[in-house]
């Protein structure tokens, strides 16, 4: 059994920002924290107070997380990015929200005296003493303290106050992990009502000591506890008034926290089996299950039921046998062929998330290369007349401005040429799609042509698969091509206006050029000539593609697995260390890397012959480095093992804090099952004598830091997780019961009153019998184990006080 939680984040937009650039503007972005850490920056909107982002990412992490907070960030070119403002949401917050919390919230002023993290280890006894008892306090580490210097550190010291007297320990220079060891007394009153305040604090020379944070205890509780230890979360100074919110303006988001405990795999089997046996019958056998949670399924999480029960049954190797029979499904009560698939069916959003699944790389490998160059060339490109800006065109040859005949005639020749380049690679790309994709669509366009057999629809089982493959997938991808990892950042207004128009096109294709699709937008005239030509270039390429046996198909499956994909692959700096003794000095060398399930490789150039860099049964961690180790920021650390077993760790730059978080997560997935895990790293590196982290001189010494290796991003390409996508049908399931329970119900009285069966019944072997019965024997197990096991963390007797 293990818990497991998860963060559905959306960042939607921000409206009413104040300006922070002389222009009377802003470019602004977003940093998300998980407890103060970095793990997600959106692209920056440019010159704008009301961005608009749209941006969606899921963080699994453990369940002790604290909060979350999005920083929303003005970028600067020549200075530092200013802070406009935060909105954090707490964990208790997100819990009182099983739904989400969706809405818009107020940004509040970035007081540096609230911006603390970290945690402090301290030992509290009361002792006898000569004369009455005493209250000890032993103060021995801390760990993760927020940096307030330049140097990307802090010199800390902590206070510790109680009934009016007040004792400091020593002053660790230069770190966020500073070890004290320091050992303070003070007289304790019975009855006494005034807290214990333990207070952390950077020291500097000139200027105020900077606030890290502070634990207030109640001594009351330590009277009767005698002795408590442990590390305790520092808390944030907040008993200054607050500003009136609302004048930094607002970002609207949505967050989800979903708490999983999920059970050992046995207790999953009847369900995964159930479910199995459904989809191999097909609409032939007595249940349709699938027909069932289909029916009762709300339209606001068809989408996450639809995503969760592919990935279940991909991993069972019954994607196609699932889609196939979500088809089928559709096509029974489909009479309208113009109609099918246009709904926002389990099956069209159970086929929008296989193709991400199971196509991303086949789309980054026809899509990618046309997607970078509109990107590169930012043409202005404008088809319809009452748009068009001749200004923003600039001068010709002749050094004249272009009339709007030429703007319209250069613009449809930009359009017609990426559109023509974008079909040549789909033509070229029928090897490369994978087969079972291709057995997928094989089955799409059978059955389509089954249901709609007649000479004028003949192009219905074409338009079928393209209502997937064009408008469902490669359209949207042109349109926001950050959303599908083809950009790191969003496009500029004349490149979107480009994307747009391009993915127009692509639709126009993909609907077979239909008068209705012409009769849309007339201005779109001038491509007509370029899409009839693609309708006959994707017609020949969706026979191609459809034409594969069972055999090809095994055998092009069979070739696959033998490859070991890569999990992750791109340019990232390895660092390297000149010279030996206190001369040394450090470089970081630009390399290929690729991250597949067999190990980590390099190569000069992405088609180099790659070497093995660390196998990735050796990996003990993979972690953040302190910036002020190299003087550097997006550092990160591989801890691995050498073949003679000594522990070795190599430093790696990338160049963006999403890149350093994507890598980080890739490597602990697929690392997450290797035996000697590394609990605890040094953030920082050994140099000289010592680590900078922590200053220990033992090179070998633990780590002062724990690890994060739970904390990862959920990806197109994850590895798919049995245990928790059974789990998540379950839970879907068991709010369902009631409906199902009532469908029941009306399929037994038809039974009874004589009526023909329309579904399952009360005959043995009825499997929506068998479905609530396995439902009630999981929610039993669940129960079980609740009561079986221990806290997640133990509870402690001291509270914080208020």
């Amino acid at each position: 059994m293990a818990k497991r939680s998860s963060l559905s984040i959306r960042i939607v937009e921000g409206k009413n920002l104040p300006a922070k650039d002389i222009t009377g503007s802003s470019d602004p972005y977003c940093i998300v924290k998980v407890d103060n850490e970095p793990i997600i920056r959106t692209a920056t909107v440019w010159k704008t107070l009301c961005p608009f982002w749209g941006e969606e990412y899921q963080v699994h992490l453990p369940p002790t997380f604290h909060s979350v907070a999005f920083y929303v960030m003005d970028e600067d070119a020549l200075s530092r990015d200013d802070v406009i403002g935060k909105v954090c949401l707490t964990r208790d917050t997100l819990a009182a929200h099983p739904k989400g919390f969706s809405g818009w919230a107020h940004l509040t002023e970035v007081d540096p005296d609230e911006e603390v993290q970290g945690e402090i280890h301290l030992r509290l006894e009361v002792v006898l003493g000569t004369r009455a008892r005493r209250l000890r306090c032993s103060v021995l580490e801390a760990r993760d303290l927020a940096p307030k210097d330049r140097n990307g550190a802090s010199d800390p010291f902590v206070r510790v106050r109680y009934n009016g007297r007040t004792q400091e320990t020593s002053i660790v220079k230069k770190s966020c992990y500073p070890r004290w060891n320091e050992t303070f007394e003070f007289e304790l009153e019975e009855g006494a009502a005034e807290a214990l305040c333990v207070e952390a604090w950077d020291w500097d020379l000139v200027s105020r000591n900077d606030f890290l944070g502070k634990v207030a205890f109640n001594v009351q509780r330590l009277w009767a506890a005698q002795r408590e230890e442990g590390w305790f979360r520092l808390q944030p100074d907040q008993s200054k008034s607050r500003r009136e919110e609302g004048h930094l303006g607002s970002l609207q988001l949505e967050v989800r926290l979903r708490d999983e405990t999920v059970l050992p795999s046995s207790c999953y089997q009847p369900l995964v089996q159930l479910l199995c046996r459904e989809v191999k019958l097909g609409t032939q056998g007595p249940g349709q299950l699938i027909s069932l949670i289909e029916e009762t399924t709300s339209t606001e999480c068809r989408q996450e039921v639809a995503t969760t029960m592919l990935k279940l049954f991909l991993g069972q190797g019954l994607a196609k046998d699932f889609l196939d029979l979500l088809f089928q499904l559709e096509l029974s009560r489909t009479s309208e062929a113009n109609t099918l698939f246009r709904s926002n069916s389990l099956a069209s959003k159970s086929m929008e998330s296989f193709l991400k699944v199971a196509g991303m790389r086949y789309l980054h490998g026809v899509l990618g290369p046309i997607i970078d160059r509109v990107f590169e060339e930012k043409k202005y490109v404008e088809l319809d007349p009452s748009k068009v800006e001749v200004k923003d065109v600039g001068c010709s040859g002749l050094h004249r401005p272009q009339t709007e005949a030429e703007v319209l005639e250069q613009s449809a020749q930009t359009v017609r040429a990426h559109l023509g380049a974008l079909l040549s690679a789909l033509g070229r790309s029928v090897r490369a799609c994978p087969a079972v994709v291709r057995a997928t669509f094989r089955q799409l366009f059978r059955r389509v042509r089954e249901r709609f057999p007649s000479p004028q629809d003949e192009n219905v089982p074409f338009i079928a698969v393209t209502s997937f493959l064009c408008l469902r997938f490669i359209s949207p991808a042109i349109l926001a091509p950050k959303l599908f990892h083809l950009r790191e950042r969003h496009a500029d207004a004349r490149t979107s206006r480009t994307l747009l128009l391009l993915a127009k096109a692509v639709q126009n294709v993909g609907n077979m050029d239909t008068p209705a699709s012409r009769a849309k937008e007339a201005w779109m005239e001038p491509l007509q000539p370029t899409v009839r030509q693609g309708v006959a270039q994707l017609k020949e390429f969706i026979t191609k593609l459809v034409d594969i046996q069972e055999k090809d198909e095994l055998d092009l499956q069979r070739a696959l697995s033998l490859q070991a994909p890569p999990v992750k692959e791109g340019p990232l700096f390895i660092h390297r260390t000149k010279g030996k003794g206190p001369l040394t000095s450090s470089s970081f060398k630009k390399l290929h890397f690729s991250l597949t399930t067999e190990a980590l490789s390099f190569a000069k150039t992405p088609i180099s012959k790659k070497s093995t860099l660390i196998k990735l049964a050796n990996i003990r961690a993979a972690e953040k480095v302190e910036e002020k180790s190299f003087g550097s920021s997006h550092v990160m650390q591989v801890i691995y093992t050498d073949d003679v077993g000594r522990l070795q760790t190599a430093y790696l730059q990338c160049k963006c804090v999403n890149e350093l978080n994507q890598w980080l997560s890739a490597l602990r997935k697929v690392c997450i099952n290797n035996t000697g895990l590394l609990g605890s790293y040094h953030p920082g590196i050994f140099r000289g004598d010592k680590w900078s982290c922590c200053h220990q001189r033992d090179k070998t010494d633990l780590g002062c830091d724990k690890t994060r290796s739970w904390v990862t991003l959920q990806e197109w390409n994850d590895p798919l997780d049995h245990d928790l996508e059974a789990q998540l049908i379950y839970r879907h399931l068991l709010g369902v019961e009631a409906a199902l329970r009532e469908k029941h119900r009306q399929l037994s009285t038809g039974l009874e009153a004589g009526r023909g069966p329309t579904g399952p019944g009360e005959a043995p072997g009825d499997p929506l019998v068998e479905l609530l019965q396995v439902l009630g024997d999981l929610q039993e197990a669940h129960r079980s184990s609740s009561a079986g096991s221990p806290p997640s963390e133990p509870s402690r007797i001291l509270e914080l006080q208020t």
